[in-house]
């Protein structure tokens, strides 16, 4: 699976560069902030394993207006160094790698 370049953001992490991305549009159970917010992350120009990252906050785009913050870049980074110590290896094939950091999430009734 690889990650769209369009719309995607470079970050360089312990000198290896990545592509990370958050999906614009809410689906359903985000946009009713059922779902916390997730990202995409891969090792920029090859083609491994792809991390998706779970968030413990709502898509800024939910349609109840409820307060989202963005995900900021120093984040991304400190998610990628989790992961990597964690076994994600990106230059790998392979399933997806789940990092799941929803705690203290509150879905929308």
């Amino acid at each position: 699976m690889a990650l769209v370049r369009k719309g995607s953001r470079r970050i360089a992490v312990d000198g290896i560069s990545y592509r990370w991305r958050v999906r614009g549009r809410a689906t359903y159970g985000r946009g009713l902030a059922w779902c916390p917010l997730a990202y995409a992350v891969e090792q920029d120009e090859t083609s491994g394993t792809t991390l998706v990252v779970t968030t413990n906050q709502p898509h800024p785009s939910n349609w109840f207006g409820i307060p989202a913050r963005a995900v900021l870049p120093a984040e991304v980074a400190a998610t990628i160094r989790t992961a990597r110590a964690k076994g994600w290896t990106p230059e790998k094939p392979g399933i997806p790698f789940r990092l799941d950091q929803s705690e203290g999430f509150i879905p929308a009734d």
